[in-house]
């Protein structure tokens, strides 16, 4: 399964996911690029440090949503990407896009949905909103991408606790290291598979 990684900022879920394919525990896949929408961004630098052809392609090099979404999705069929893994990606797809590669996108969402998501919820806010709510357990979502924000159907989730203490940035490590870097991988491993046995 070919798959490319979306991403905006320093790649973590990118490096989970590249050690997971060396250390064979994911297996049929091959990361076939990377896409930022910032030229800065670290998760490319790790993409040439593995290998991997990484691009920033910024909407605002765009006359409109429609335009970056028809490039964008113009630029994966030519690698023949068969699963978009958004991976700490930062920007609204456009509804072609998403129309384009429709139930072959998937996001990791820093919480279990449905709490903390939707429009406004991202990085460290998520955390600072289960700090602020006071919950005792928070975790990491994967699900399919649809025209909502963090609507779509739920593919794999996994708690991680809240403890004493605990500021956003301490939660956001600890979420990150025992669900996000778990998840995303295993929920890849479940659609290659799926689709090999399809495809069989």
């Amino acid at each position: 399964m070919k798959i490319a990684v979306l991403v905006s900022g320093g790649g973590t879920n990118l490096q989970a996911i590249i050690d997971a394919v060396k250390e064979r525990r994911l297996t049929g896949v091959s990361i076939e690029v990377v896409v930022s929408n910032k030229e800065d961004a670290f998760a490319l630098t790790r993409a040439a440090d593995n290998g991997i052809p990484g691009v920033c392609i910024r909407p605002k090099d765009y006359p409109d949503k429609d335009a970056y979404g028809n490039y964008l999705a113009g630029f994966l069929r030519d690698y023949e990407i068969d699963l978009v893994v958004l991976a700490g990606f930062l920007v609204v797809l456009p509804k072609n896009f998403i129309e384009a590669f429709a139930g072959k996108i998937i996001n990791i969402h820093p919480s279990l949905i449905p709490s903390f998501c939707g429009d406004g919820y991202y990085g460290l806010r998520v955390h600072e909103a289960a700090l602020r709510r006071g919950v005792k357990v928070t975790g990491a979502t994967v699900h399919y991408v649809d025209e909502g924000t963090d609507t779509g159907p739920i593919i794999a989730q996994k708690a991680v606790y809240v403890e004493e203490g605990d500021t956003p940035e301490t939660l956001q490590k600890r979420v990150m290291e025992q669900a996000e870097w778990v998840i995303l991988p295993r929920a890849i491993q479940m659609i290659a598979s799926s689709l090999e046995s399809f495809r069989a």
